[in-house]
């Protein structure tokens, strides 16, 4: 017995003796041959008590609709940044009370509990427990939540294992951290960044979270609560463990009492102490968390398709996951409110949101020479994850969709046959009832073409826009040839959708199982059909497709932002494609009016627009697939631009019929982009251009008519 008694008295003389050795290293690096080591760390000790000091800690990002109305929270730290006369004395005294009461008469570091920690360390086996001072712990915090940011459960791990390195390497950076800040601005860092769990972060978060209150008003009771769950958040959860909570909660409240935070009267004192004591927890019941994410946002169903957009945007303008889920971002979009709500509405009036295998999603883009604006992305579907109510978590009204848009594309063909020479606006194409096209040839016989209603041998180009017949475009596609037509709807703006191009104008990498891109596809197998718009489209994109004819052929990416600003108010400049003149004005002016008899007289988007009360000059194009499982409509004035598309979405696509919506496997009745697709683009856009005048349509050019 004494023997081993004796051993262990050595171990603790000579660990005591150790620790000194290392104390006196750390403050003093340049000792004997410890000398260049102790320098590097230094170094690091310099960077991060420099950090500290400048107090910044991962912040919540906003994002922003066009009028500066918060629509959704990104963070991985629900985190109020305070400055010291924002937290209440109260929560300071509860803080210190029970973490670190002799916080203003140390230099940062408790010499003696570093000591007896290390003898401990020794004599038990290697671990250390205690002596952290609240400097310490706040240097343990940041260690954690801030430079683990990459991996925070290692990072908090490694920043809280026992071993006398990490002490060390704490009491290094609190001792020139104390050199750095005052006390009261530690104590606010400290408060700012400890973790008081359900994901909140620092006093003002969770004075929200728990109390729904603000940490200058937390009563005693509620500061006791928030000091004793602190850096132990999952043990002391109030709502998994509320007993164990409320012990700890009253051991702070006594050691509040103790320190003399009641007063000097201790009979008194006592009082206090057992009233607060006597008081639940009180945490509310529903936890006042802000919303995080596109499915959280305020109104997560109607806003996330563009949320969800705009992230991709920004990931693929340069934004990194780290600054948006840590940097305390502003983002200001361009999102309308009224846009979304009146095309959200337009959406489901057409096709119900729980409409089983179809969906219907409308994307609306405001027009411009140095920008177009993204102003609303809806579906019919709500965003989110509950696919039994037909919600969708995708940003289906920009993503390239595995549908076509139809005779859409026939205004590629027209644009191109245009800039070719090969006719006018007003100049007459032959409109055969049938054609057989040998420049397509369909497994070596001619390509058989119908119309799909009756139509003249002959009209004009605008007449053709407004009536679309199969043969007169086919025959169109040939003389300017599919290349130039597959090109000119590349540059108009399907630019993703063909060449899998990103927002940043990079490509979309793929590995050779992929197959080539839809444009070079098109080309090599000299795929005929594309001006009939049987393949994959975006609905984002082929809005954006008007815009930029009504831009006078200026393309711009179709952007969800306005701008983007750090923490500091500083705009971040985002790597983003420029605008370009994808066609000369007077081929654009001059295409804009040969699409603008579409939503009159015999046009295939007339019905619908009289039966809104649309009257503006509009250019417009309606589509339909051969099998009737997709249908669109591409329109836009000279201030709003959209697109709109009805699609089978299901796992066994039908047949779509209309009136009411519905699948009709069999049925040769199916509908047309006039029926479903063109009411959805005018009831919205009735909506969008109230109050705006009513703005002409440029002329078309004597070269192009």
């Amino acid at each position: 017995m004494f023997a081993a008694r004796a051993s262990g008295l050595v171990k603790l003389l000579g660990l005591c003796l150790t620790a000194g050795v290392l104390l006196a290293a750390m403050v003093f690096p340049f000792v004997g041959g410890l000398g260049l080591a102790s320098n590097r760390a230094a170094d690091t000790v310099d960077q991060t008590s420099g950090d500290l000091a400048k107090g910044e800690l991962p912040l919540v990002t906003t994002i922003q609709d066009m009028n500066g109305d918060p629509i959704a929270y990104l963070y991985d730290q629900y985190r109020v940044p305070l400055d010291q006369e924002q937290i209440s004395d109260t929560m300071k005294a509860a803080i210190l009370a029970i973490e670190d009461k002799r916080f203003y008469e140390h230099q940062g570091v408790d010499w003696q509990g570093i000591a007896r920690a290390a003898a401990k360390a020794g004599v038990d086996g290697g671990a250390t427990q205690g002596a952290s001072t609240l400097t310490q712990q706040y240097v343990k915090n940041y260690m954690a939540f801030v430079l683990g940011a990459d991996n925070e459960q290692e990072a908090w791990e490694k920043a809280t294992e026992a071993t006398i390195g990490r002490k060390m390497r704490e009491a290094r950076v609190a001792l020139q951290l104390e050199q750095q800040m005052t006390k009261d601005e530690i104590l606010t860092g400290y408060l700012n960044i400890v973790p008081l769990g359900n994901q909140t972060y620092g006093v003002g978060a969770a004075a929200k979270a728990y109390f729904d209150t603000t940490a200058d008003k937390l009563t005693v009771p509620q500061a006791a609560l928030l000091a004793a769950i602190a850096n132990r958040p999952s043990s002391l959860n109030p709502g998994s463990a509320p007993e164990r909570a409320l012990e700890r909660r009253n051991i702070v409240i006594d050691k509040m009492r103790e320190n003399g935070a009641f007063g000097a009267d201790e009979s008194e004192a006592r009082k206090k102490a057992d009233e607060y004591k006597a008081e639940p927890l009180g945490v509310v019941e529903d936890l006042q968390i802000l919303p995080k994410g596109c499915v959280g946002a305020g109104d997560g169903p109607l806003y996330g398709f563009f949320c969800s957009y705009l992230l991709d945007y920004l990931r693929q303008s340069g934004i990194t996951n780290k600054q948006l889920q840590r940097g305390g971002l502003t983002i200001k979009t361009t999102m309308d409110p009224k846009a979304t709500r009146a095309a959200k509405e337009s959406a489901e009036q057409q096709v119900p949101k729980t409409q089983d295998g179809i969906a219907n999603v409308m994307s609306v883009v405001e027009p411009g020479k140095d920008k177009h604006k993204v102003r609303a992305l809806v579906a019919s579907r709500d965003y989110g994850n509950n696919a039994e109510l037909g919600q969708v978590a995708r940003p289906v009204p920009a993503e390239v969709l595995p549908f076509g848009p139809g005779s859409v594309n026939k205004v590629f063909t027209a644009a191109a046959a245009l800039e070719k020479g090969v006719i006018g606006i007003d100049k007459q194409m032959d409109v055969p009832k049938v054609y057989y096209s040998r420049v397509y040839p369909n497994g070596g016989a001619p390509w058989k073409v119908e119309n799909a209603g009756t139509y003249p041998e002959k009209m004009s180009l605008t007449q053709a826009l407004a009536t679309s017949p199969n043969t007169g475009f086919v025959i169109l596609q040939e003389k300017a040839g599919l290349t130039n037509v597959v090109d000119m709807a590349y540059r108009l703006g399907m630019r993703e959708t063909l060449q899998g191009v990103n927002r940043a104008g990079e490509p979309i990498k793929s590995d050779k199982s992929n197959g080539p891109t839809q444009g070079d596809w098109t080309k090599q197998n000299n795929a005929g059909s594309y001006t009939l718009g049987p393949g994959a489209t975006s609905v984002l994109e082929l809005a954006n497709v008007a815009a930029t004819i009504v831009s006078s052929g200026t393309w711009c990416p179709p952007t969800p932002v306005e701008k983007v600003l750090d923490r500091h108010g500083k705009e971040i400049a985002l790597k983003e494609q420029k605008c370009e003149q994808a066609v000369e004005p007077d081929l654009a002016n001059s295409l804009a009016q040969g699409m603008s008899h579409d939503t009159t007289g015999s046009g295939t988007a007339a019905a619908a627009a009289t039966a809104s009360g649309w009257n503006r000059p509009t250019i417009g194009k309606t589509g339909t697939t051969e099998e009737h499982k997709s249908v669109a409509f591409m329109a836009a004035t000279p201030q709003y631009a959209g697109a709109v598309m009805t699609y089978a979405d299901g796992n066994r696509p039908e047949v779509i019929c209309a009136n009411p919506i519905r699948f009709c496997p069999g049925s040769s009745q199916g509908v047309f982009g006039g029926q479903v697709a063109a009411p959805t683009w005018f009831n919205a856009m009735k909506v969008i251009h109230e109050g705006l005048p009513v703005a002409p349509l440029p002329p078309a050019t004597p070269r192009y008519k």
